[in-house]
């Protein structure tokens, strides 16, 4: 038989287990549901990145890592856009990036005179809110302003991807869906005003501050399906600015310095192979023409304009070792500007080269192959007329090794020639002492 308090001690012990358990499960519940309550009375930070140009390469990593900063920081991102267009998969790139954003991202079309063309139309239809300063335009997304340069049906089967792309952008953010298409199938443009009116992008802003204020409150739906309300009013703003390799690869990647690039590399490379032995016109021009095909490559530049540039190369060179008074090298400055319109001929959306400055690059290089020539005619009048013996005490480079015997440059001509004592490595500087037929006597320099 239990005596009368032998439940006391059990029964205490559960109510008081019950009591714990309901405070802690009312702590959980009450501040899983209090956090927002307290975050609605702070205004979101906004991580604010900056677009104008191109859309290359870069310009998805910079964008990428806002939006990654953004997140970390449970901030909103705002992307300035300004851009003519861009390339086709950077933009596949950077609009993915966007969609699938644990933040919202707000795409604001400004200043006033510019434009979200081509790549830019992709970009803003796939932000969470889309916003345009006034005087703005967007649209003109056909496939020909991304880079692609097909012609027949394959074009039609970009043009009609592309569209299919544009509808599926409008679809998902509650935009006019044939009005989006018809930028991309009839590379329609709309004023900031049309753009509103049409249901293409959500609101006009004059000022980010005005941006802020319309779209306090404004809910937006994540890609994981979360809603966010936008807390926008008296929200303080942080620059985040392209870093070094960023802003360096951001100069390069532009067709006018990547043209630019190209042709001092083929400038430096003309000098040296005309005067061997100088090495600094070698060197440059050697890392400048990388970096030029490099960017050009990147750019994706139509491979017909470059082909021709690098004909006229070919040609410059062939001058130096086959002198033809300059035929050669007019034929190579003719392929240069020829190739040089041609580089990015199909492209649109500002991916070209300056016509300017195909103009000043051409007329440079046809001087200094002018001058070239002119050196190499005159240093053979001087032969001619005065004898092999005049070459007699001239500086050379030996441009193989002599071991004991090689080739030489000397007086704009290549020379086949033998030590009279030791050996001398290539671009080594020798004196002629002597002439042996047709073959030059060469020691070292003293």
């Amino acid at each position: 038989m239990r005596r009368p308090g032998a439940l006391f001690f059990p029964v205490c012990f559960g109510l008081i287990f019950s009591l714990f358990c309901t405070v802690v499960a009312g702590e959980l519940v009450c501040g899983a549901w209090a956090a927002p309550v307290r975050e609605e009375k702070h205004p979101q930070r906004v991580v604010v990145l900056e677009v104008k140009g191109p859309v290359v390469p870069v310009v998805a990593h910079y964008l990428s890592r806002g939006i990654e900063r953004a997140e970390k920081e449970g901030a909103v991102c705002l992307i300035r856009l300004n851009t003519p267009g861009g390339l086709y998969n950077v933009t596949q790139e950077v609009v993915t990036r966007i969609v699938n954003a644990q933040t919202p991202v707000i795409v604001y079309v400004s200043p006033s005179g510019g434009w979200a063309a081509s790549a830019g139309a992709f970009i803003t239809m796939g932000a969470h809110v889309a916003v345009m300063a006034p005087g703005t335009r967007i649209g003109a997304a056909h496939p020909v302003g991304l880079g692609k340069q097909e012609e027949g049906a394959p074009a039609e089967k970009i043009t009609a991807d592309a569209a299919a792309w544009m509808r599926s952008l409008a679809e998902l953010r509650g935009r006019n869906v044939k009005m989006a298409e018809e930028m991309v199938t009839r590379s329609r443009s709309f004023s900031a005003t049309e753009a509103v009116g049409s249901r293409l992008v959500d609101l006009t802003a004059a000022s980010e501050a005005e941006l802020c204020r319309k779209l306090s409150g404004r809910k937006v739906t994540l890609a994981t399906g979360r809603a966010v309300s936008l807390r926008l009013a008296g929200a303080a703003f942080e620059e985040l600015k392209a870093n070094r390799v960023e802003r360096f690869l951001g100069a390069l990647l532009n067709p006018d310095v990547a043209y630019l690039l190209l042709s001092i590399g083929m400038a430096g490379l003309m000098v040296e192979i005309y005067h061997p032995g100088l090495i600094f016109p070698g060197v440059v021009g050697g890392i400048a023409l990388l970096l030029g095909l490099y960017s050009l490559g990147t750019l994706d530049a139509y491979w017909g304009g470059l082909l021709l540039i690098l004909l006229a190369f070919g040609f410059f060179v062939a001058e130096a070792f086959l002198p033809t008074h300059g035929i050669m090298g007019t034929g190579g400055v003719i392929a240069f500007v020829f190739g040089s319109l041609l580089l990015f001929s199909t492209a649109q959306g500002g991916m070209r080269v300056s016509i300017g400055l195909v103009a000043a690059m051409s007329v440079t290089l046809a001087g200094l192959m002018a001058l070239l020539v002119t050196a190499v005619v005159r240093g053979q009048r001087r032969r001619v007329q005065t004898g092999l013996e005049e070459l007699v005490g001239r500086k050379a480079v030996a441009r193989t090794d002599l071991k004991p015997t090689g080739m030489v440059f000397v007086e704009g001509e290549y020379w086949r020639a033998v030590m009279e004592e030791g050996e001398a490595a290539a671009g080594e500087r020798v004196e002629v002492v002597g002439i042996d037929g047709l073959c030059l006597k060469v020691r070292r320099k003293s």
